[in-house]
């Protein structure tokens, strides 16, 4: 059971760093300042802590990949 438990999470943990990264990398590639707004004299800021259902239903595919990954990979070994 410990080790069900280990490989789901290591699983989880390793994908969820995966759409992390892969996700970062598409928003940097998208992004495209609006140079319109810039005076010169423009504070610049970040926004932290919006929330989405996207990354929700994200987190739960992950999660649910996790769970088949880390069933085949016990029935295998078993």
């Amino acid at each position: 059971m410990l080790k069900k438990y280990i490989v789901f999470i290591v699983s989880f943990a390793l994908l969820y760093s995966l759409y992390q990264i892969l996700s970062g990398l598409v928003l940097t590639a998208l992004y495209s300042p609006d140079l319109s707004l810039t005076d010169g004299t423009a504070s610049q800021k970040a926004g932290f802590g919006q929330s989405s259902v996207l990354q929700l239903l994200a987190v739960l595919f992950i999660a649910t990949l996790s769970y088949f990954f880390s069933n085949k990979f016990i029935n295998t070994t078993s």
